[in-house]
C-alpha cells in the first residue's frame, strides 16, 4: 500500500501566468508545491491554484494538454481549487463576454476585465467571509489588475467577498473558491491558508 503525505501537496498551474508567486507564497508557508502542465502532474496533489493570466491563452492551453477532463475529476474527488483574476474565469460556468466556459466548476457569471485596463490596477482592504478560524469572516488585503467581476451567483454557489459598491469579487461552491483579485502579490496569506487548511481536511 502506498503512504499517504501526512501533508498535501499544493499544484499550481502553470501554463501561462503568475504561477510562479503562488508558489513563493506556499514555500513561504511551508507547502509542498507542484508545477502542473501535464495531466500526470496532477496525479496525488491534495490542492490546485489556477493562477492569474491571459484568461483566453490559459484555455487554449489547457484543451491543448488535455488538463480540463482531469481537472474536473479532481473538482469531483472533492480537491479544493482555488482560481485567482483568471484563474477565477477558468473556473465559471458562465463568461458573459464572449469565450465559452471552460472547467464550469464554479456557478457563477463573470465579466473579464471588469476593472479597466492595467493602469487602473488598485489595491483595497475587503471582508472576505470563511477565511477567520472557524469560518470566521477575516479583513484581507486585494490587488486588482485587469480583473474580472462576478456579475451573477447561481444557486449552487455563494458569494463570499463584495467591494464597498456592492460587486461580487469572490464567490465559493463547496471547495471551489474564484476571487478576482491577486492575493499572492500584496503577501496576503489568508486564501492560500484556507485552501492549504481545506487540502489537509480533504486528506481525512
Amino acid at each position: 500500500m502506498a503512504k499517504r503525505h501526512s501533508a498535501p501537496i499544493i499544484g499550481v498551474l502553470a501554463v501561462q501566468g503568475d504561477f510562479a508567486e503562488h508558489i513563493h507564497m506556499l514555500e513561504r508557508l511551508g507547502v509542498e508545491t507542484r508545477e502542473v502542465r501535464l495531466p500526470a502532474d496532477l496525479v496525488g496533489i491534495g490542492g490546485l491554484i489556477l493562477p492569474g493570466g491571459e484568461s483566453t491563452a490559459m484555455r487554449k492551453l489547457l484543451h491543448r494538454w488535455d488538463l480540463v477532463k482531469p481537472i474536473k475529476a479532481l473538482a469531483k474527488r472533492g480537491v479544493p481549487i482555488l482560481g485567482t483574476c483568471a484563474g477565477a474565469i477558468l473556473l465559471a460556468t458562465t463568461i458573459v463576454d464572449g469565450d465559452e466556459s471552460v472547467l464550469s466548476l464554479l456557478d457563477v457569471e463573470v465579466r473579464r476585465n471588469a476593472f479597466g485596463r492595467q493602469l487602473e490596477s488598485f489595491e483595497t482592504s475587503l471582508t472576505m467571509e470563511g477565511l477567520g478560524s472557524e469560518g470566521r469572516s477575516r479583513t484581507i488585503q486585494a490587488v486588482f489588475i485587469r480583473a474580472p467581476e462576478i456579475v451573477k451567483v447561481g444557486p449552487s454557489a455563494r458569494a463570499v467577498a463584495t467591494l464597498d459598491d456592492g460587486r461580487i469579487v469572490a464567490a465559493r461552491q463547496g471547495r471551489i473558491l474564484g476571487i478576482a483579485f491577486h492575493p499572492e502579490i500584496t503577501g496576503e496569506t489568508g486564501v492560500h491558508r484556507w485552501l492549504i487548511a481545506e487540502a489537509t481536511a480533504a486528506l481525512g
